[in-house]
């Protein structure tokens, strides 16, 4: 498998500024810091790491990982994210096929404190991908105090609602920004997999 530009280019060969571009999505909520993404797969993870309930927040890296060794001009690798999860912290790199092995980089990861993570998204569930997508559209919306508590409390009474009828509880915003940030700051939830986000999605109060 041939590497891209991003993979194979030393500090000298290549421009950050024409690899790392701000790309969709521009607003998110778990991101530390600005979202530059080397590629469309990177940035499309980044919807995925948004929506895990177990990450608690992601950085993107713009700087190669080195190689610590002792040659005078040690190797080094571009990685995507630095992910912090409730387990432990990882170093992300992001792949459109299969990943090719860099046989040093887990073992340097591991040296610094991380494990390192190679994801294809090629193995991407794609209506994962674009409910997550659909969803982080509406990163930087608010649900207001009076519509959380509608939802809320229809969901304590019925155990459920469909996505129709929560959009239908929402009286001082806008309906799907506020139904999609309550998804995004995990206080209800929906099934990202099984189907495209419809009316008839089902939305239960998010498990604590």
């Amino acid at each position: 498998m041939t590497t891209s530009t991003a993979h194979a280019a030393g500090d000298d060969a290549c421009d950050l500024r024409k690899i790392y571009k701000p790309r969709f999505p521009f607003n998110t909520v778990k991101c530390i810091g600005r979202t530059l993404f080397r590629s469309q797969q990177a940035s499309d993870y980044a919807c995925l790491l948004d929506l895990d309930p177990e990450v608690i927040s992601w950085r993107c890296m713009t700087r190669p990982v080195l190689n610590d060794s002792t040659a005078r001009k040690p190797r080094h690798h571009f990685v995507d994210f630095l992910v912090e999860t409730e387990q432990e912290a990882l170093l992300v790199e992001v792949w459109r096929g299969k990943p090719d092995i860099i046989t040093w980089l887990p073992g340097v990861a591991a040296r610094r404190g991380y494990r390192y993570q190679a994801i294809a998204m090629c193995d991407v569930d794609p209506i994962r991908l674009q409910n997550a997508r659909d969803l982080v559209r509406y990163a930087d919306r608010e649900a207001t105090l009076g519509d959380r508590i509608r939802i809320l409390a229809g969901l304590d009474e019925m155990g459920s609602l469909s996505l129709a009828e929560c959009l239908s509880a929402v009286r001082e915003g806008t309906a799907m920004g506020s139904v999609a940030s309550m998804i995004l700051r995990g206080l209800i939830e929906v099934d990202l997999d099984e189907k495209l986000l419809g009316p008839d999605t089902i939305v239960r109060r998010a498990r604590s």
